[in-house]
């Protein structure tokens, strides 16, 4: 099924969702590795367009995919585009997933997502967690789609011996980011509203739900080099998770963006809006055996995230 070390140099390799912050990423990386890259703006195929997909397909025989491709959004957009979340990232992952093993590739790696672990799972959350107890409301629609794309990658291993491959990353943020004023996530949402506050004199910032809720973030450029280095090393039935193994308050963290950005007015909690899961920490065991950490600190990453904002 798997030849390990998979070599990536001098494959035709895919980044399906290339103009989003984790494709981005991995096409940024990639540079590096003296591959030949197709990329495919949605003005030419949507990736939920079969036809399409099967066509360029078996016009292009990509070597490698890393399905990036997804429609993503925090707690205000998962939960308001609910139909819009299940379908379309439904449609991406079987589409793609299908092409690639028709196609004959010889790697596909499906990007998941931390949000496919049920809401109350023990913590830290292992890889074998899913599909254990309920998922958070908010993004159920989501973490079903993600769900399914793990499973279909299972399914196309164990029947077709198709080397497919599924990671599960943290929360992210990073150059690339959605700075949407309700769709964003967490980390684009607290750069923009304390760089706001902070250009217009605000005296105070309210942010979402109590604070109380831990999240683990991870810079999206550790996560693009995680995937290069899985794809050359891994190759089993279960996902792997990709992460730093820390959390933080979204309290502190919020003081922290505060922080980065320079804004230094009041913060207060909205406690009225959605925390969302109670916590998010990953069981990075897997991939620091595989041998992975990452590397960006988190108030170095901010500052990164930051100044790609003031640059867009």
């Amino acid at each position: 099924m798997a030849d390990i070390p998979f070599e990536l140099q001098g494959r035709r390799v895919f980044v399906a969702g290339h103009r989003g912050m984790v494709g981005s990423a991995l096409v940024r990386r990639l540079a590096r590795e003296n591959v030949e890259l197709l990329t495919l703006p949605r003005s030419e195929v949507d990736l939920r367009d079969q036809t399409a997909v099967n066509a360029w397909f078996a016009r292009k025989r990509p070597h490698v995919v890393f399905l990036a491709a997804a429609k993503v959004g925090g707690i205000a957009a998962n939960d308001k585009l609910r139909a819009e979340f299940l379908y379309d990232n439904l449609a991406i992952a079987a589409n793609v997933i299908h092409a690639a093993y028709v196609g004959g590739a010889d790697k596909l790696m499906f990007l998941g997502s931390s949000c496919i672990y049920p809401r109350l799972a023990p913590q830290p959350l292992r890889e074998d967690s899913i599909l254990t107890g309920p998922l958070e409301h908010t993004n159920e629609p989501y973490a079903i789609a993600k769900i399914a794309g793990i499973k279909m990658v299972e399914a196309y291993r164990s029947q077709y011996g198709a080397d497919f491959i599924s990671v599960m990353p943290t929360n992210l943020y990073g150059v690339g980011d959605n700075y949407h004023p309700e769709y964003s996530h967490v980390v684009a949402a607290l750069i923009r509203r304390f760089h706001e506050a902070k250009v217009s004199g605000a005296k105070n910032v309210v942010v979402w739900g109590t604070g109380a809720p831990r999240r683990e973030f991870l810079c999206v450029d550790d996560l693009a080099d995680a995937c290069i280095h899985l794809m050359k090393t891994y190759s089993g039935d279960e996902p792997v998770n990709i992460g730093t193994g820390e959390d933080i308050t979204i309290s502190d963290f919020a003081r922290l963006v505060a922080t980065v950005v320079g804004y230094i007015g009041g913060i207060s909690f909205d406690p009225s809006k959605p925390d969302g899961t109670p916590r998010k920490l990953l069981d990075i065991e897997k991939i620091t055996k595989l041998g992975w950490r990452a590397v960006t600190p988190l108030a170095e990453g901010i500052a990164l995230a930051y100044r790609a904002h003031l640059d867009r």
